[in-house]
């Protein structure tokens, strides 16, 4: 079929099927009583290109356990994800609808409305126990895709907020969850589970580590596979393959650097949007579907196969025709890549999928024929006429949203969000530019490879070539004032080189560059207080740029530490308040808080202040096991009250969990020494002593040598 001709049936095919589509209001409210037997169990694997698997491409590596569920199932070889970000694909998915109908559009910023029927609700309501098991933060339950789940395991370990480690936990551990759970269920059942193993970093168990040393992503990617092959092995023991509904995907793929891009969120070409779509019905022999199909598909789907009514707001189609090998109807499959948007200010990119064509709508526009150039390296933009397709664009958006919900879905996220999201490669900060209208200067194509070199200079810096890192990021903010990377980079090698200075004048251009860049004031912060510049701090705060201040506690906890450090208390409490006040589990700021009612006890001896020192320091502790600081204060708080056992016990507990603690050493030689261990004592000034006499200033290192040499006396 010519390109004119496809383009004159796009308008049919999108009013025809949207007018079915939207027919009725967002929710489905009728009382199901009807019930079906036959379980189903979704399978999301992240960040899974479909090429990876063999079932679908011999290239790479080999599945075996993945190619057993194609070997009894329908394998679709052309799906799609409408957006290359974790959140929200999977709210595409249970949703049933585009982001632009429920309004998730990035892995931050976002939470999926509770006026929003999931698919976990609707089978609810059909008599199915449902439980989730995920496996990474993005689809934690505060981000509302918890509707609808009995149980709903996101329990992902403890969170170190000083040193943001990466918190995901691997695919065994998942699955030996959910099956725990599966193992209790009657049916009917339905099973989600999310394994986040292939996401970067790619740091895959042995052997699978050492096997793929050469590709790592694929030593993830043949991990998964040999740790499915248990859970299909529970399943076929147990006869589950002959009354479930299976259904395995992924949110997205992973460039891999094609196009230039690294990993994902970035573009929306195949490498990352196209992905893997198995589906395994009982009593139904296995085929390929070459009929393109996408994430929405999949809600419509299971209600058709599971014979239950389907909600009227879906905007997907279901895909039992081809199961059974009928033809589905063509239409449009929407997509787009909104992270660069929400989180730097670039272009947005959006488009659609039709027949063999793709268009990508973004200032510098692209058009491919897949039929020809599924990798997408001959853009026909250049010598093909695109209103047309900018028009069919404009009517897709305009006929796919649902304009009462995107005013108020997107959310304040809160301070341990950004921190998680942070941690997973995620760098959101709020939308940094209200800007409506993008030249081809801010296209992600043009902005991207800025962001590439920010990152080969860190990589060049960790190899020891410390000026080329150094003169490579300095070109980068001279030639684009707006890649926030640059100055939160170039700040840190001058950090690590002992260039404070030359690092807090670097981030202070880059603040005044990009007031609203989260990224580089949270830096800009931290390095002034560490540089003792308080009253900067405070200066700072004051900007009236600072939109975030409202609602996230981290400005308020860093504006506490400063007034703290000037040694004005009634101001520094009223910082870590707020802090609080905005999330209220908040492991650092109720430490800095006991700190502070600690410093006024010693000051003024106010029982008051000593029991809220006691009662923030627990609640620090509580809710981080691993708070190596908390446990440190509560050691003082108990060390100053004369109980030299707790003290002992929690100085212990501090240097255990952290043994560089330099103030949990020096303490457990005061209580040592306190309680007439002098033996003990000396260990703990002796290591002390190793560590940090080069740091003491001349009266420090008088002060410790004469408690050592006390320690010695008999």
């Amino acid at each position: 079929m010519g390109i004119k001709m496809r383009k004159n049936l796009i308008y049919y095919f999108i009013s025809f099927f949207l007018c079915l589509l939207f027919a009725n209001p967002i929710l489905y409210s009728e009382k199901n009583r009807k019930k079906t037997g036959m379980n189903f169990l979704l399978i999301t694997i992240d960040t899974l290109r479909a090429d990876r698997l063999s079932c679908y491409s011999r290239e790479h590596l080999e599945t075996p356990n993945i190619d057993s569920l194609a070997e009894i199932g329908i394998l679709f070889t052309r799906a799609f994800a409408h957006t290359s970000t974790t959140l929200p694909s999977h709210a595409n998915i249970l949703l049933g609808t585009v982001p632009l109908y429920h309004g998730v559009h990035d892995n931050s910023n976002f939470v999926v409305q509770k006026d929003f029927l999931t698919l976990a609700r609707h089978l609810k309501s059909f008599g199915y126990s449902t439980g989730a098991f995920v496996g990474a933060y993005p689809l934690d339950s505060r981000f509302g895709l918890t509707q609808g789940f009995d149980v709903y395991d996101d329990d992902y370990g403890s969170q170190n907020f000083q040193e943001p480690s990466y918190v995901e936990r691997r695919a065994e551990v998942v699955i030996d969850s959910a099956l725990k759970w599966l193992k209790r269920q009657k049916s009917p059942w339905f099973l989600w589970m999310h394994c986040f193993d292939p996401h970067i970093p790619y740091e895959s168990p042995e052997p699978f580590r050492t096997q793929y040393k050469e590709t790592p992503y694929n030593g993830e990617v043949a991990y998964i596979d040999s740790t499915l092959g248990k859970l299909f092995n529970y399943l076929k023991d147990n006869n589950f393959f002959d009354n479930t509904l299976i259904i395995f995907t992924g949110d997205h793929g992973e460039s891999l650097w094609e196009h230039g891009e690294i990993t994902h969120g970035y573009f929306a070409y195949n490498s990352s949007i196209w992905i893997p779509l198995i589906i395994s019905v009982p009593g139904v022999k296995a085929r390929k579907v070459f009929h393109q199909v996408s994430h929405i598909d999949i809600f419509p789907t299971v209600c058709d196969v599971l014979n239950i009514k389907k909600p009227s707001f879906l905007q997907g189609i279901s895909l039992l025709p081809s199961i059974k090998g009928k033809k589905l109807p063509k239409r449009p499959i929407y997509f787009e890549s909104m992270y660069p948007y929400y989180s730097r200010g670039w272009a947005p990119i959006r488009g659609f999928i039709y027949d063999d064509e793709k268009f990508i709508d973004s200032p510098i526009p692209e058009l491919y024929d897949l039929d020809k150039d599924f990798d997408e390296l001959k853009n026909l933009a250049e010598t093909e006429s695109l209103e047309n397709y900018q028009k069919q664009l404009a009517r897709i958006i305009k006929d796919q949203s649902f304009p009462e919900v995107e005013p108020g879905l997107r959310k304040k996220i809160d301070r341990k969000s950004l921190e998680k999201l942070k941690s997973l490669g995620y760098i959101s900060s709020t939308q940094v530019t209200e800007k409506k209208s993008f030249s081809p200067k801010d296209d992600v194509k043009i902005l991207l490879p800025y962001h590439n070199k920010t990152m080969e200079a860190v990589d060049i810096y960790k190899r020891g070539k410390v000026r080329e890192s150094i003169r490579i990021l300095k070109e980068v903010i001279t030639e684009r004032e707006d890649v926030d990377v640059s100055y939160t980079n170039l700040a840190l090698i001058y950090k690590e080189q002992g260039r404070l200075m030359d690092a807090i004048d670097v981030l202070k251009l880059g603040f005044k560059q990009l007031p609203s860049s989260y990224e580089i004031f949270l830096t800009y912060v931290s390095y002034l207080l560490n540089e003792g510049q308080y009253d900067e701090v405070i200066e700072v705060f004051g900007e009236k740029s600072l939109h975030r201040k409202e609602y996230d506690p981290e400005i308020w906890n860093s504006l506490g530490a400063a007034y703290a450090n000037k040694g004005d208390f009634e101001e520094a409490i009223k910082a870590y308040q707020k802090a609080l006040s905005l999330d209220n589990d908040y492991p650092l700021a109720l430490n800095n808080l006991g700190t502070v009612y600690l410093s006024i006890f010693l000051k003024t001896k106010d029982r008051k202040a000593y029991e809220k020192s006691l009662q923030n320091f627990k609640k620090a502790i509580e809710l981080n096991p691993n708070y190596a600081s908390a446990y440190n204060g509560l050691g003082g708080a108990y060390l100053q009250a004369g109980n030299l056992d707790g003290a002992v016990y929690c100085f212990e507990k501090a240097v255990e969990i952290n043994p560089d603690l330099g103030n949990a050493l020096y303490n457990l030689g005061l209580a040592y020494l306190e309680k007439s261990e002098k033996s003990k004592a000396l260990l703990y000034f002796t290591r002390y002593k190793d560590k940090y006499d080069r740091f003491l200033s001349p009266s420090g290192k008088k002060k410790l040598e004469e408690l050592i040499q006390k320690c010695k006396q008999e």
